[in-house]
C-alpha cells in the first residue's frame, strides 16, 4: 500500500511539473531554433555540439512552415525550397504541430514553449530540446 501511495504522489508530481500550453505561447514558435538534444524513450539523449543547420518556424493563425536554413558568418542563412507545411491544433490543453510534406504527414506535440526553449515529442516519444538560435556576424 505504501508503494502504491509513493507511486501516486511522484506521478501527479511530474504531471503537475508540464507546462500549460495557451493559444498565446503559439506565436513563440515563429523564428530560428537549434537543436540541443534529443531524449530518447529508453533514457537516453543525443546531444547537439555543433548545429550545421536550424530549424525556422512562421506561423500565423496556427497554420504556416517550417523548414530548415543554414547560418553563414555574414548573418544571413541559406535556404533551399522545400518547406514542410504546419498547422497547430489544440486538444483538451495539449497543443499539437501537425506537419505535412509530399513524403508523408506526422505530429508532434508542445510540451514547452518559452522565449528561449521548445521541447517536441513525437509519436516515437522522442523529445527533441530546442534553443532560440541568437544570429550571428563576423561582418
Amino acid at each position: 500500500m505504501k508503494k502504491t501511495i509513493t507511486f501516486l504522489f511522484f506521478g501527479l508530481l511530474l504531471v503537475s511539473c508540464k507546462q500549460t500550453i495557451t493559444d498565446n505561447d503559439v506565436a513563440k514558435i515563429n523564428g530560428y531554433w537549434e537543436i540541443q538534444k534529443v531524449d530518447l524513450p529508453e533514457g537516453g539523449k543525443k546531444e547537439y555540439k555543433v548545429n550545421e543547420t536550424i530549424d525556422f518556424f512562421q506561423i500565423k493563425d496556427k497554420k504556416g512552415f517550417r523548414q530548415k536554413v543554414m547560418p553563414q558568418l555574414d548573418g544571413t542563412y541559406l535556404t533551399n525550397d522545400l518547406k514542410e507545411i504546419i498547422s497547430i491544433s489544440d486538444n483538451d490543453g495539449n497543443f499539437y504541430i501537425h506537419y505535412s510534406t509530399n513524403y508523408g504527414k506526422w505530429k508532434e506535440e508542445i510540451i514547452e514553449i518559452k522565449d528561449s526553449i521548445l521541447v517536441l515529442k513525437n509519436e516515437a516519444n522522442l523529445e527533441y530540446h530546442y534553443k532560440r538560435q541568437v544570429p550571428f556576424s563576423l561582418k
